[in-house]
């Protein structure tokens, strides 16, 4: 494991060149658009609690502020299915589908193949060959062949599964040398733009540089040294790189940096693709992994994940504001949600690490900690629509492909997990059916949306089928999601 000293990001959005339980059925279609719109800016933010947009509302400035107050904001939207990970929720948000559908059931299932190794990295190889079905990109696509697609992010797998099997342009930060890849499954080589790129701008750059608080210390109520925040180690501000670029390259995702620098590869690809253009509808999907690496090492009630989400606030602005000097708004429709959302410090909470492992030979409902244990098989009779743990385990698996038992622990339990891929031990993580980890925002902001809260059950598989209907194409297959009709103008 990797101790480092301090660690950290820096900010500055101007440094990166910014202005400042249904069966499956086909949705019906909504009439098509009168002006059409030539550019979908899809924003996945990685371990994004919605309650984040009121706690920090006051402080919020930037995009995320914009899109809470100007869009379609669905305030109880959930990833609606069992394994609350990255790679199931990021597939299912725009295909439509959950991921009994997808074929993504967890991320260690998710994009590793050791058959599309990446460009000019030694990072594992990844591709979507498990993806099943297909994505509104597809759909697009069929629609009018010139649809183009961007897709990034720092973590492969959230840079893959929104655009599902489409070969488009997808890439994302390889922690080998600190710079941009993307496999063999969508390209033989790193076109000059991303190479270009890479030069000019890559993670060791910061070696040796520091992450400090981006406002005054008075205005984060939170305690800093908290002592299960990382085992105690480098947890409190400032937090420095370490003059080592090779360490620095590891490290560097795991800041708000991380998020900048995916903002700044996507607007440099808008303009060298020249997506929006027109006249077909293109497709840029931007997933900000910073908030789940900070979520994960800080806690989601730390100073640290209050300051990556200030940041992270004026950087989608910063986006929203070049992207539309470039681009005629009206044009343009963005929509934001989470690929789940976080659970708090064990410790903190009063809560137990469960440990599996050592009661292997007993029945696993003895286990301290575990609060059902379910035969798959009997799961389809429970009552879907008040069990929400029964349905989201129903919605994980096909029957086909499912397992024997499955156990969910108490609310606000987490697995005791050891890992040596990360430069810190996990400090609070997510992945139960419970409403802290299953609970996203859904937001829509553009013309052909009704600017409001809506305070409905709805699902992140709902978003594809939505979009559709304002892009005027028909999805391919049948869909879990339906589309939220009271949010689009009619």
């Amino acid at each position: 494991m990797i101790r480092s000293p301090r660690l950290a990001p820096l900010v500055l959005v101007a440094a990166l060149g910014l202005v400042s339980a249904c069966a499956p059925a086909s949705p019906p279609a909504a009439p098509a658009p009168a002006v059409r719109p030539t550019l979908l800016v899809f924003l996945t933010v990685d371990q994004f609690r919605p309650d984040y947009l009121e706690r920090y509302g006051g402080q919020l400035q930037g995009g995320l502020a914009r899109l809470a107050r100007a869009g379609a904001y669905f305030t109880d939207a959930h990833q609606d299915h069992a394994i609350t990970e990255t790679a199931p929720g990021h597939a299912s948000t725009l295909s439509g589908r959950f991921p009994r559908g997808t074929g993504i059931t967890r991320n260690t299932s998710g994009v590793g193949d050791s058959t599309s190794p990446l460009l000019d990295s030694d990072d594992p190889g990844a591709s979507p060959f498990r993806f099943q079905g297909t994505t509104l990109v597809d759909w697009l696509t069929r629609a009018n062949p010139a649809t183009r697609a961007l897709s990034v992010s720092a973590k492969d797998r959230g840079a893959i599964l929104p655009i599902g099997q489409s070969r488009q342009q997808v890439y994302w930060y390889s922690t080998h040398n600190g710079r941009f890849t993307t496999s063999r499954w969508y390209a033989d080589r790193l076109p000059d733009w991303v190479r270009a790129f890479n030069e000019r701008v890559h993670a060791s750059q910061h070696a040796g540089r520091s992450w400090d608080l981006l406002e005054p210390d008075s205005a984060y109520p939170e305690v800093d040294d908290v002592i299960f925040e990382v085992d105690g180690d480098a947890n409190v501000f400032p937090h420095r790189f370490p003059a080592d670029t090779f360490r620095t390259d590891t490290l560097f995702r795991f800041t708000p940096l991380v998020d900048e620098v995916t903002a700044r590869l996507a607007l440099e690809g808008v303009r060298r693709l020249r997506l929006g253009e027109g006249p077909a509808t293109d497709v840029l999907a931007i997933s900000f992994s910073g908030t789940d690496y900070v979520g994960h090492f800080y806690g989601p009630d730390s100073r640290e994940q209050h300051d990556q989400i200030l940041r992270l606030d004026r950087v989608i602005g910063g986006l929203l504001d070049t992207l539309f000097t470039l681009r005629d708004s009206t044009r343009v429709i963005v929509a934001l949600t989470a690929d789940h959302g976080g659970g708090k410090i064990a410790e903190l909470a009063g809560k137990l690490r469960v440990d599996m492992a050592p009661f292997w030979f007993l029945e696993a409902r003895r286990i301290p900690g575990v609060l059902r244990v379910d035969r798959f098989r009997d799961l389809a009779a429970a009552n879907l629509t008040r069990d929400d743990i029964a349905r989201r385990w129903v919605q994980m698996f096909p029957t086909t492909a499912a397992p024997a038992v499955v156990v969910t622990l108490q609310d606000g339990n987490v697995y005791r997990y050891a890992t040596n891929s990360y430069p810190y031990p996990i400090t609070a993580t997510h992945g139960s059916p419970h409403r802290d980890d299953s609970h996203v925002p859904i937001i829509f902001m553009g013309a052909p949306f009704r600017t409001g809260r809506y305070g409905r059950f709805v699902r992140t598989a709902d978003i594809a089928p939505t979009l559709a209907a304002v892009l005027g194409v028909r999805p391919t297959e049948p869909l879990d999601g339906r589309p939220l009709l009271e949010a689009i103008r009619r």
